[in-house]
């Protein structure tokens, strides 16, 4: 918790100056806001949850925090479902599918509870445009997620010097965010030539289906000179298929997200690289801008954090260490 007060410090000043005044008006009402995660028991998530701690703390909200133990709409709706029963004044989701998750969520919005997506998002993610019927969202916090997946290729390329073959281990179609990082990352590559994308491999979110996955492909392309893991388990996955096939080094492998598990990775070089981002940030604008629009105060229809790289050579650094992911 202390490094993740650190981390906000600075978001706090100014969030200080824009809420103060809110805060003011509200004295006499004490708000609810439920976050309901993608999962969990993910870091990402939980570190999420620690930054909207640190914002409901600061301005007297009750925080409620609700999910799944998997990633996965099925879990997700009845969770959904028991928090809209009990009324809140508004919920932060991450929409665990883009299109299973809008006729749920319409119901949040029926009742007049306010609806904010963080981190995934539901239809195209353009929210309050008079279009379509999954644009009533009033916000999407998150990384950009392409952006995300334009970094990791570039650092993908850097470290396999700009040849080779390489290919995506992803979860399913139809993640929003993990569907954003593949093509960022896919389109990016376009700007090198003499690297050959293959084929992606989904892996339903199975680590273990990842590794036998690389290691049928290494079979079928024994000059295969990298991965981007589009997510925790894909990495972890592919990264051990790569040991398991006696390549690690020589195969590199780039992750995406940065909880304790991959940052040791990264130190015994099972991991190369990792992509970072700053879930705390999420977490804590989403409830910041909940609460803006609970005391009549506009809000954006999209706010983006950033992202960090992280190797072995800048991991222990204390400006790069404090986005490590909380357990």
């Amino acid at each position: 918790m202390k490094k993740i007060v650190t981390a906000l410090a600075a978001l706090a000043v100014g969030a200080t100056v824009l809420t103060s005044s809110i805060a003011a008006q509200a004295q006499d009402k004490k708000f609810t806001v439920a976050l309901i995660p993608g999962i969990t028991t993910d870091g990402f998530y939980i570190t999420m949850r620690k930054g909207a701690e640190a914002a409901a703390k600061a301005l007297g909200v009750d925080l409620v925090f609700q999910g799944a133990p998997e990633f996965n709409p099925v879990l997700q709706v009845p969770v959904l479902d028991a928090i809209i029963a009990r009324k809140p004044d508004a919920i932060l989701i991450a929409p665990t599918d883009k299109v299973q998750l809008v006729e749920p969520l319409k119901k949040a919005h029926a009742a007049g509870i306010p609806v904010i997506t963080v981190d995934t998002f539901i239809g195209t993610g353009n929210y309050q445009t008079g279009a379509g019927d999954a644009d009533f969202p009033l916000s999407y916090i998150a990384s950009d997620n392409v952006l995300g997946g334009r970094i990791a290729a570039r650092a993908l390329a850097k470290s396999i010097g700009e040849k080779g073959k390489v290919y995506v281990s992803n979860v399913k179609p139809g993640v929003s965010t993990t569907d954003q990082r593949e093509e960022g990352f896919k389109d990016e590559l376009k700007n090198f030539p003499n690297i050959e994308v293959l084929e992606t491999q989904f892996n339903d979110n199975d680590s273990n289906k990842a590794a036998s996955q690389l290691q049928a492909v290494f079979a079928r392309n024994p000059d295969l000179a990298g991965i981007f893991g589009a997510n925790l388990f894909s990495a972890i996955g592919a990264a051990n298929g790569v040991q398991q096939a006696g390549q690690s080094g020589k195969v590199k492998v780039v992750a995406f997200d940065a909880p304790p598990t991959i940052v040791d990775n990264i130190k015994t070089g099972l991991i190369d690289i990792a992509i970072a981002q700053h879930p705390a940030e999420i977490g804590y604008y989403g409830l910041v801008s909940a609460f803006a629009h609970l005391t009549g105060q506009s809000i954006p229809v999209a706010i983006g954090t950033g992202f960090t790289v992280m190797d072995k050579d800048n991991v222990d650094k204390p400006e790069i260490a404090q986005f490590i992911y909380k357990d």
